[in-house]
């Protein structure tokens, strides 16, 4: 059942752990079918690089375990990802990470600002990268603590815990924004160091959501 998207996730799961965006088993990831509604996501307490698409679990919105032919148990965070689904009905995958610059922040209960134009496609509507409310991890309350963050951003801290990356298209595009989040994060964290903790300047929502492609470029018509 829904192989291409296991297999999918397993690679996701294991780049995530190798580029150091996961370590010691942490983090999660998903997909969603949208024929189906089913969503396909990691294990519990399983070594990314013993992961292959079996171990990949199915499940429904109310997380409800439809197919788990290794016999492992979905992450104890499926209730945050379930959550997330509900309320962006277009989200399609979701990148849970621990890494280190990131989860300074999410300690910190700091939002990451627009430092950096590049942010424009992580899908921000404030120019900054917030922070979800501490909810216990494996508990409903860290699922209803995300409610507000992933309505107002793609990517976004969970407090005390880390950060989380959706996307519209698949789970490759989630994981490259969770990747952008650590970027983002390490640029600020340096920024603060090297000007002895003043802010540095950021965009404002509005000048990012003014950039397009370049019309000068001009592609050459067919014969």
């Amino acid at each position: 059942m829904l192989e291409t998207l296991k297999k999918d996730v397993c690679e996701i799961a294991k780049r995530a752990q190798n580029s150091g965006l996961c370590k010691h088993k942490s983090g999660n990831f998903s997909a969603r079918d949208l024929e189906t509604g089913f969503v396909v996501i990691t294990p519990t307490s399983v070594d990314r690089q013993l992961l292959t698409p079996r171990d990949m679990i199915v499940m429904d919105l109310e997380a409800n375990v439809i197919e788990n032919l290794s016999n492992l148990k979905p992450t104890s965070e499926s209730l945050m990802h379930l959550m997330v689904y509900k309320q962006r009905p277009k989200v399609t995958a979701i990148a849970h990470t621990h890494s280190p610059y990131a989860t300074t922040f999410a300690l910190l209960n700091k939002a990451i600002p627009a430092i950096v134009y590049e942010v424009a496609n992580l899908g921000l509507s404030k120019a900054r990268v917030p922070v979800a409310p501490y909810g216990r991890p494996g508990t409903p309350e860290l699922a209803d603590s995300v409610i507000i963050c992933c309505q107002e951003a793609d990517c976004f801290l969970l407090e005390k815990h880390g950060a989380v990356a959706v996307d519209e298209r698949d789970i490759y595009e989630a994981f490259l924004k969770a990747a952008y989040i650590e970027e983002l994060a390490e640029l600020y964290h340096h920024s603060l160091t090297a000007n002895q903790g003043k802010e540095p300047d950021a965009f404002t929502q509005e000048e990012l959501q003014k950039w397009e492609y370049p019309s000068e470029i001009k592609f050459r018509k067919e014969m």
